[in-house]
């Protein structure tokens, strides 16, 4: 008997799965080779003597973090514990924080140098492309790789353009040197889907006297895609239970005329299986939207197809909704202080993240830059400035939280990083100085326990960088 199909497992498609699962179609092949090149090995560490936020709640001042087996073991304050064959790490006058996460980057899709050949983030062919995915169009040798870990990120959503109403697959990925995306993604992460409403579409396809051309337009577009998506769903649905039912009766065959033939699976189609990932819950919708109407537009078709939006993207318009987003539960992940270069960005407010924090919403900053990456702890700072002066008062850890636990819980991943808590990816940075001040600089930085960026002996990973550097 061949191996029975399933819907799970030919929509998820992680490198667990891959590997565990059974596949028939080329993402499976595809995780024979993931091997990062020259990976850093993870070593048992102790630090001690530091001011740690946990971005848990807890700011620990002489604090330290014990790190083995590129997990975080404990974190406490005063007398660290004594853990043989660990390397303690004096870093008193240092602060640690967890590695900082980028909910928004298109890194490697629109890599560096900036030329038309690395345009590679948004597939312009059709107003939906559900099927395409940016982890395909991921260069590892971009520069601004290496770039952003030297800037705290320890990891980053990598996502297609916005022209189209569903842009594709996102990647959740990790910032280390390898040969091929597939050894950069996250494991264990949720599959992501950008979408997007308001301008960007519309004048995209418009401008070549097509729909969608109006938001209507846009609204009806992405309807119909979901409409089309649920048909194939319960297709699959169908499939999986007549598969069950008929794996059943070989374990107690019925009488003759009760059997059933093994059914033939529904033929695959990779836009479908996308949006169906959506419906059945398994993936994170990521929607890039500015004004309050669209994400209001947005919401409304969550509600009329039953899926959850996880994180609304830009978002310079969500203070005006912030009741509706912290009661739906749907993080914004914005900008510090980017407005007013489009007409949908022109009621952007610099209180916008600290107005959500009040309401009880999840702000998160994020970048949308390969050189705002490099300083999310700043943009993170300016906002929390800018509530500051609009009598918003809000605690350090809050503020923290715009970087860390929030994106990850954007991601799907807050159980894994996003907080200095026993248990969790040792994902640390050691800084110079107060992570929120315009002088910190991150001294160490480290992904699964392993140390990915030294400030005094910084590594290159891509050819573009080889002699960009001065050597003393």
């Amino acid at each position: 008997m061949r191996p029975a199909a399933s819907l799970s497992v030919l929509l998820c498609l992680s490198a667990v799965q891959a590997r565990a699962g059974v596949l028939g179609e080329e993402e499976a092949r595809g995780n024979l080779i993931v091997e990062p090149v020259e990976a850093p090995e993870a070593v048992d560490r102790v630090f001690v003597g530091a001011t740690v936020w946990t971005s848990a709640g807890d700011r620990l001042s002489s604090g330290y973090v014990v790190v083995q087996g590129g997990e975080i073991t404990a974190v406490g304050e005063g007398a660290a514990p004594s853990i043989d064959g660990a390397t303690v790490v004096d870093v008193k006058g240092k602060h640690l924080t967890p590695g900082l996460i980028d909910t928004h980057s298109h890194l490697g899709v629109y890599a560096s140098p900036d030329a038309s050949a690395h345009g590679d983030g948004n597939e312009m062919t059709a107003p939906t492309t559900p099927g395409v995915w940016a982890e395909h169009s991921v260069w590892p040798q971009d520069p601004g790789f290496e770039h952003a870990v030297a800037g705290g990120i320890t990891t980053l959503q990598i996502l297609p353009g916005s022209a189209n109403l569903v842009g594709g697959r996102g990647v959740v990925m990790r910032p280390v040197p390898t040969r091929g995306a597939r050894a950069m993604r996250f494991d264990g992460a949720p599959p992501t889907v950008k979408m997007a409403c308001g301008e960007n579409p519309k004048r995209v396809y418009g401008g070549k006297n097509r729909a969608p051309a109006t938001r209507m337009g846009n609204l009806r577009g992405q309807r119909e895609a979901f409409l089309a998506a649920e048909v194939y769903l319960r297709k699959w649905k169908d499939y999986e239970a007549k598969r069950d039912r008929y794996q059943a009766q070989q374990e107690t065959p019925p009488k003759k005329k009760d059997r059933i033939e093994e059914p033939e699976p529904p033929a695959r189609d990779l836009d479908k299986e996308t949006l169906a990932l959506i419906l059945d819950g398994q993936a994170l919708p990521q929607i890039h939207c500015y004004r309050a109407d669209d994400m209001l537009a947005m919401m409304q078709l969550g509600e009329e197809f039953g899926f959850q939006i996880r994180s609304f993207h830009h978002a310079l318009e969500a203070y005006k909704i912030r009741d509706l987003l912290a009661r739906h539960d749907i993080a914004s992940s914005t900008w510090a202080d980017w407005w007013g270069f489009k007409l949908e960005a022109y009621d952007g407010i610099p209180a916008n993240a600290a107005l959500l924090t009040q309401a009880g919403a999840r702000a998160i900053i994020h970048s949308d830059s390969a050189i705002g990456i490099q300083r999310l702890n700043q943009e993170a700072a300016k906002a929390w400035a800018s509530g500051t002066r609009a009598g918003i008062e809000l605690e350090r850890d809050q503020v923290l939280k715009w970087v860390t636990l929030h994106p990850a819980w954007a991601l799907g991943i807050d159980d894994q990083v996003g907080s200095l808590e026993p248990g969790k990816r040792a994902d640390v940075v050691v800084w110079t100085a107060d992570p929120f001040s315009v002088y910190a600089e991150a001294r160490w930085v480290f992904v699964d326990g392993a140390l990915m960026y030294d400030k005094d002996r910084p590594r290159t990973w891509s050819d573009f960088e080889v002699g960009q550097g001065v050597t003393p």
